[in-house]
């Protein structure tokens, strides 16, 4: 079976609708002298049959980035032996303050990978106003990479509220975008699709499988509506049904882990009216759960967390509300709440742990369930909360 390929937007690449992800199969999140010697035979080995197995599934779409750990390194000892003119290589550098900054990262990238150029170079986290500010400081040197061939393509990966990946977008400085987009954050992130779409900008779609709703454990529930589909082949042909949505990021630990995405993306357009059905009982469901309003319009008129007393996520904590509720995906839930507050810029905001009902109606005026949100907050709060967790290159 091969992997169906689409047009990457602007870039004119010719990509896979699967992508080899880089960010599970390496050995450490450390990328030091000594993270580097101690990677094992047995690690080195799974790198290498999770990249070949993806080539010849034609997977032609090989990505990674400066803060995946020793991933580039355990790359670059194997990419020179397999046939260049066969795959698309990109990695991504985070933005900095200056562009030599940027330049002395995306060199130490190109040693680790021991390639003579990437076609896809991405910014990796603008997330919010500052490092939007520091990418479009370093795009000089981006932009002189591409005029040498060392990098063929400039885009930026995200994981930023809707406001910011539209404001980047519609700079107009870049080719393509990496960012969340699935049916669990379809009323949130869709206008930055759209964006990009208008841009004829090529869009990649982040960790469909775990960010998409921790989809390799899916909750009973989920399965059952997702019948005769798998929750993670519905996510796929959810994503590709859209012509707007090019590539599926797969983050693969091991060769098996893309057996069941390749299995779905064969004869897809086939398999696209089953989508819609599942997806027709997955709104029944939540419907019936949670009511047709509140499953239809619980995202208009959110405030921005930066907005909110207390910084509080609002329109983050009611998304997994809705589907810890609604679908009874609570152990997604559980992982994406407890990183509020201990990820930084790349999940902004904080939880509902303390908060005074009167200090969030200026906030919530625009929402038609203002009255009911406060106590859905500290519903999420008892239903969600545990112990804090940290990001995986954190850990």
């Amino acid at each position: 079976m091969r992997i169906p390929k689409r047009r990457f937007g602007k870039t004119e690449l010719q990509l896979s609708v699967l992508t080899c992800g880089g960010m599970r199969y390496q050995q450490s999140w450390q990328d030091d002298e000594a993270a580097r010697a101690s990677v094992t035979e047995e690690s080195q080995k799974n790198v290498e049959a999770c990249v070949r197995y993806a080539l010849d599934l034609g997977i032609n779409h090989i990505e990674t980035a400066r803060g995946y750990g020793t991933s580039e390194y355990q790359l670059g000892k194997f990419l020179r032996s397999l046939p260049r003119d066969k795959m698309i290589v990109q990695t991504k550098v985070g933005p900095k303050d200056t562009p030599a900054e940027f330049l002395e990262a995306f060199e130490i990238s190109m040693a680790a990978l021991k390639l003579d150029h990437v076609d896809l170079l991405a910014i990796h986290g603008i997330n919010n106003e500052e490092t939007l500010q520091q990418a479009l400081k370093c795009m000089p040197a981006a932009q002189q990479l591409k005029k040498e061939g060392r990098c063929r393509h400039i885009g930026f990966s995200t994981h930023g509220a809707p406001d910011i990946v539209v404001k980047a977008i519609e700079t107009g400085l870049f080719e393509y975008v990496n960012l969340h987009w699935y049916f669990v954050y379809h009323p949130i992130n869709w206008v930055s699709v759209q964006a990009a779409t208008k841009l004829d900008m090529g869009v990649f779609i982040i960790s469909p499988c775990d960010k998409g709703g921790k989809l390799y454990e899916p909750p009973p529930k989920l399965i059952d509506l997702c019948q005769p589909l798998t929750p993670m082949q519905f996510n796929d042909l959810y994503c590709l049904r859209r012509p707007e949505v090019h590539t599926l990021s797969i983050g693969a630990s091991r060769p098996s882990d893309f057996v069941e995405h390749v299995t779905t993306v064969g004869n897809m357009e086939e398999k696209f009216p089953m989508v819609g059905k599942i997806e027709g009982r997955i709104f029944q469901s939540l419907e019936k759960t949670l009511g047709a309003d509140w499953t239809h319009h619980w995202h208009e008129g959110l405030p921005r967390w930066q907005d909110t007393p207390g910084e509080i996520n609002i329109p983050e904590i009611l998304r997994l509300w809705t589907y810890a509720k609604g679908l009874d995906m609570i152990a997604f839930g559980k992982m994406r709440y407890n990183l509020m507050g201990n990820a930084g810029h790349w999940f902004g905001g904080l939880p509902a742990a303390d908060f005074k009902d009167e200090a969030l109606k200026p906030v919530l005026a625009k929402s038609r369930f203002a009255d009911r949100i406060p106590e859905i907050l500290r519903e999420a709060h008892a239903l969600l909360y545990d112990e804090p967790k940290k990001r995986l290159s954190e850990s």
